[in-house]
């Protein structure tokens, strides 16, 4: 049986992702895609598994997503299930659909957050103010 295994990051979010073939099943943490919750992030996550088409009807999808927020996961999440049906069904034309869609479906977006500079208070770029009195 082949089990294709990739993995999706997007900012604190880590997203590890196992294809396998089975019954068209899609779990995010144990939990059933159509049960996920936002709604918003659900339709995230289910832009490539759209694209793809019926290649989802013949496997089984299992994430673990962990760290960051609700929108990081999701997108974590959609980066390593386009990457695993790339590698699953070895297709250049469906790899070419998910780069025409939008290139972070098979590109991680490496932007982190900036850390904050020593002997300033509040954000990284945030400097002290003068008054001059």
């Amino acid at each position: 049986m082949k089990i294709i295994q990739a993995m999706g990051k997007r900012k604190n979010s880590i997203a590890k992702v196992t294809i396998k073939q089975g019954n068209g099943k899609v779990r995010i943490n144990k939990i059933l895609i159509d049960n996920y919750q936002p709604r918003l992030s659900r339709l995230k996550v289910k832009e490539p598994l759209l694209i793809a088409g019926n290649v989802i009807d013949k496997i089984q999808v299992d994430v673990n997503v962990n760290g960051g927020g609700t929108s990081s996961q999701a997108e974590a999440s959609r980066l390593g299930i386009a990457k695993a049906l790339v590698e699953f069904t070895k297709s250049e034309k469906l790899k070419d659909q998910f780069l025409k869609y939008d290139r972070n479906l098979l590109v991680a977006d490496v932007r982190r957050k900036e850390t904050r500079k020593p002997n300033r208070h509040g954000k990284a770029r945030a400097k002290r103010q003068k008054s001059y009195r």
